[in-house]
């Protein structure tokens, strides 16, 4: 057998380690909140779902997910090899080179870029923009304990970039929904870089947790989801939401609730499950509400 014949059913297993290093199953995380805002800006314009714009989306907020991520572990793979938790990190094992993550990162921005041109001028203009703070993060936890700031910006221009996807034009009703989406995700990774207190303050890696504490970190998970919860209860006012998106922010607050009742500063155990499972379900749940409030009020699929 010749040396590229036996390369040929590598393939797959490259990029299978790639989607694992990029966590693509992670992507509950951003897009439910991308389809609130296209599809309120939907119902707002003709309310008709229009599939083709979806799908554009979909594809945009992939690929610049993907791209951010990659460019994370790129980026982070010293750190990572030096942390226990993050140490069999495909770029630390070597599943991934470094090559190959550059390779797929490049491709999942031009993907982005592609899918912006594709959907109106505006979103054109502004790729370039949603793309600085993908770049930024990683190396934010080595200059600044807020960290977790930079991701929540990175993460609100996601609704935002989504209604001007739909609607070719700037709406506030999208900022407020984006800086929902950028706290509470600010303040879930707040929770999530409890695990990695020792390991940062051994290695000089700055984040809240490694600053000033556990306690004081879920403190501000805490204040954090309250002003999450504050803000979807002014883009439900502002965009005139009807009783079943009521009840999803009913579900969010409950979420939140539970989630920070099942993690404690001198018991994180649960944390994976506050992370994973209770933050995708909020995601989901209000999508879902969302969804049957817009198809309750007139919008045709």
């Amino acid at each position: 057998m010749t040396a590229s014949a036996a390369a040929v059913p590598q393939q797959p297993g490259r990029t299978k380690a790639f989607l694992r290093l990029v966590m693509i199953e992670h992507s509950v995380f951003a897009l439910p909140f991308a389809y609130i805002a296209s599809l309120t800006a939907m119902f707002q314009w003709d309310r008709t779902v229009h599939w083709a714009r979806l799908l554009l989306v979909t594809v945009a907020m992939v690929g610049l997910r993907t791209f951010a991520m990659a460019c994370n572990r790129i980026i982070d793979r010293e750190i990572d090899a030096r942390n226990p938790r993050t140490a069999t990190r495909e770029l630390v094992t070597g599943a991934v080179t470094v090559k190959s993550a550059w390779t797929g990162a490049l491709i999942a921005v031009v993907v982005f870029l592609g899918a912006a041109a594709l959907l109106n001028p505006l979103c054109l203009a502004l790729a370039p923009i949603a793309v600085i703070p993908m770049v930024v993060y990683p190396y934010g936890k080595r200059f600044t304990d807020f960290p977790h700031a930079i991701l929540g910006l990175a993460q609100a221009m996601g609704p935002v970039g989504a209604w001007i996807a739909i609607s070719g034009s700037w709406s506030w009703d999208a900022v407020i929904l984006g800086l929902a989406v950028g706290v509470w995700i600010g303040g879930f990774d707040l929770i999530f870089g409890c695990q990695d207190v020792q390991a940062d303050r051994a290695h000089g890696v700055k984040s809240v947790p490694a600053r000033f504490g556990i306690p004081a970190a879920l403190h501000g998970a805490r204040a954090s989801h309250v002003v999450t919860t504050a803000l979807l209860v002014w883009y439900a006012l502002a965009t005139g939401a009807g009783v079943f998106f009521w009840a999803g922010l009913v579900i969010v607050a409950v979420a939140f609730l539970y989630e920070h009742t099942i993690v404690r500063p001198h018991d994180l155990s649960r944390l994976n499950r506050a992370f994973f499972t209770v933050n995708g379900f909020i995601g989901i749940a209000l999508f879902v509400c969302a969804l049957l409030d817009l198809l309750v009020r007139g919008l045709t699929v």
